[in-house]
């Protein structure tokens, strides 16, 4: 058998294959047609006046405190309209983060791959949710 037939395609570090392009393009595809839904259904269909669409919180409903996440789904709608001072009122975490993970995937070098973040930032992210639910529960 010759040699040439016999030999493995592989490709070097860091070089992408063709393989490797539609997987990304399909994903990066799908991530906007996701986007691109669910923008719609909060502008067609406004938590406010269609919250049984839209899943409850079990800790909200079984414990009667507000998680860091509550009001997220309308600050986010509140938003898409133009409403930031609404959306603050709903979460003010998720609204004040919002632009931070914007930039934060816009200007990652490997936006469509799982970033590694840093233990140092994992565990403020957690102490500031702590803080913002223990503030927004007083």
């Amino acid at each position: 058998m010759d040699t040439a037939a016999r030999r493995i395609n592989i490709p070097a570090p860091g070089v992408k294959t063709s393989d490797q392009d539609s997987r990304s393009s399909l994903l990066f595809a799908a991530v906007i047609i996701s986007a691109s839904l669910i923008v719609i259904l909060l502008l067609r269909f406004p938590p406010e006046q269609y919250a049984f669409l839209y899943p409850q919180c079990p800790i909200h409903h079984y414990l009667g405190i507000l998680c860091p996440g509550c009001g997220t789904t309308r600050a986010i709608a509140a938003l898409l309209r133009g409403h930031l001072l609404e959306a603050l009122r709903f979460n003010a975490l998720t609204t004040l983060s919002l632009p931070v993970i914007a930039g934060w995937i816009i200007f990652a070098r490997k936006p469509l791959q799982c970033p590694r973040i840093p233990q140092t930032i994992l565990y403020s992210a957690f102490a500031v949710a702590i803080i913002f639910t223990i503030a927004r529960n007083l």
